[in-house]
């Protein structure tokens, strides 16, 4: 795995309480580069990330694509490719110290892109609403139905080959990204794998399952998604 350069990217939109927590259960020995991105936070996100070992870029307008999108930006100007990039959310609610078992299956058998899946996994009561869980089940069976993939979340928490996410060409800017990188995956027939992974509780209150607006808007970018790129 030391052979490997592996970067991550975190969207973080005010999560100062929690970002330093994920920086510190990170793999310091597994990956080059940690890049957090500020997503307009209000807070001391920025601030707080730099001061745990981050790189920070900034992106002011909203949405969790374009923080992704500006984590990716940064890496391709940097003119030295990395082999893997994972992705994982800035709240804690992913286990970040799960990352040596996420990215096994790309090193070990060639996979291109793992999908952690808290389905799988150990998920702490609570961690996860009920329309989350509806949500999961809906799209991962309407990927199943139109793609001919077998998927059991759309889980924050993943690991793909650089070479394969330039590939795909994401272009997704808000609620979309996640569900955007199975589907193209499934579209360019990508080998795929998920692993079980533990989810907890986040810490602070979600900015998208924790209000109805952000539900709803949230669950209709996904099935949106999903039908577009047919």
């Amino acid at each position: 795995m030391k052979n490997y350069k592996i970067d991550v990217v975190i969207p973080a939109y005010n999560e100062e309480e929690s970002i330093p927590h994920v920086l510190a259960d990170i793999p310091k020995d597994l990956v080059r580069d940690i890049i957090v991105c500020n997503n307009n936070s209000s807070d001391s996100t920025a601030k707080v990330a730099v001061e745990n070992g981050a790189t920070v870029v900034n992106e002011p307008t909203p949405g969790y694509g374009n923080a992704c999108l500006k984590g990716l930006e940064y890496i391709a100007a940097k003119n030295d490719d990395p082999d893997i990039v994972v992705f994982l959310d800035g709240d804690y609610s992913d286990h970040p110290e799960e990352m040596k078992e996420l990215i096994k299956p790309i090193i070990l058998n060639d996979v291109d892109m793992v999908i952690g899946s808290r389905v799988l996994g150990e998920l702490e009561k609570g961690a996860m609403m009920p329309q989350q869980i509806f949500g999961n089940w809906l799209a991962t069976n309407l990927i199943k139905l139109f793609y001919k993939y077998e998927f059991t979340d759309l889980g924050p928490f993943r690991a793909i080959r650089y070479e394969a996410l330039q590939k795909i060409d994401m272009q997704d800017r808000d609620f979309g990204w996640t569900v955007e990188m199975q589907v193209k995956a499934a579209k360019f027939k990508l080998k795929t794998e998920e692993i079980a992974v533990s989810y907890r509780k986040r810490i602070g209150v979600s900015k998208v399952s924790g209000t109805i607006r952000g539900t709803i808007l949230a669950g209709h970018k996904i099935l949106w998604t999903i039908f577009k790129l047919l």
